[in-house]
């Protein structure tokens, strides 16, 4: 709420379409764009290739290579081009002739915000398009509405990382210092999901519960959890953990962990827009 004081529509729709032409403009995005949609092309590929039949389980087997595609690739690209956003507009100079109009640094923040995650569903819907048309063209429709739901968990996912990104965007004065940040961001979060927990259940012999929780800590894991329930209705494949989750929450676990999911998008904004306000173009 704090965040959407003062917000005028107007104002907050031009600063996203600028954010978004900026955007399309980025040799970073341009490269993420062709190498996301490549790989989920390839994995498409493969999964037909590997199967007998080309009209059975094609969706279902190409989402579930596209879940580690998803985790490594979406978060890379959300958390670089949030940290890139505010540091280097301060950087060039820029930042501090937009703030000198008549703009709230909230309108700035949701602006860039709509801009990148605008600029990153059209990434991730040509990379999907492209992978359900080839499905289409050589399988049938089975599996499509987990292929749909596993987007919008990727859309919800990206949304996360740009927050996350511009978090250490408006925190730190230099461009470098926000994008080593927003690395090292990306860093734990992939190399400490499944290994950290792994190591942390056998070093402190940690229960059930305990470990299941501190899972829901990190959004990758809770993005699997829910990319996993759209594909099959149990968390056999995650062992105790998952087996623990579903005797607990039951059908609730879905709507629970997407829920959750967009809960974790919104928890960056505040502290992003209070370092944002106090720091400026400065």
């Amino acid at each position: 709420m704090i965040l959407l004081h003062n917000v005028t529509p107007k104002v907050f729709g031009l600063l996203a379409r600028k954010e978004l032409h900026d955007a399309l403009r980025n040799r970073w995005f341009v490269l993420y764009t062709l190498v996301f949609s490549l790989l989920a092309l390839v994995l498409s590929w493969m999964g037909l290739a590997s199967g007998q039949l080309y009209g059975l389980a094609g969706f279902g087997r190409t989402t579930a290579s596209l879940i580690n595609l998803v985790m490594l690739i979406v978060p890379l690209m959300g958390l670089t081009l949030g940290a890139l956003s505010l540091a280097l507009e301060r950087e060039q100079g820029t930042l501090l002739y937009v703030l000198a109009q008549p703009i709230t640094p909230a309108e700035v923040l949701l602006g860039k915000l709509l801009g990148l995650a605008t600029a990153l569903t059209a990434t991730l819907s040509i990379g999907f398009g492209l992978s359900g048309l080839v499905l289409a063209w050589r399988g049938s429709t089975i599996g499509l509405g987990a292929f749909l739901g596993l987007l919008g968990l990727a859309i919800l996912l990206a949304l996360f990382s740009l927050s996350l990104g511009l978090l250490f965007s408006s925190a730190l004065p230099r461009t470098a210092a926000a994008l080593g940040s927003a690395l090292f961001a990306w860093l734990l979060l992939v190399f400490l999901g499944d290994l950290g927990l792994l190591g942390s259940a056998l070093v402190l012999r940690m229960p059930i519960e305990a470990l299941f929780t501190l899972s829901l800590l990190n959004p990758l894991q809770v993005f699997k959890l829910a990319a996993i329930l759209l594909l099959q209705s149990d968390l056999q494949v995650l062992g105790p953990a998952g087996q623990y989750a579903m005797h607990i929450y039951g059908l609730r676990l879905l709507p629970l962990s997407i829920g959750l999911l967009g809960l974790w998008t919104l928890v960056p904004l505040l502290p992003a827009h209070l370092f944002f306000h106090r720091r400026g173009a400065l």
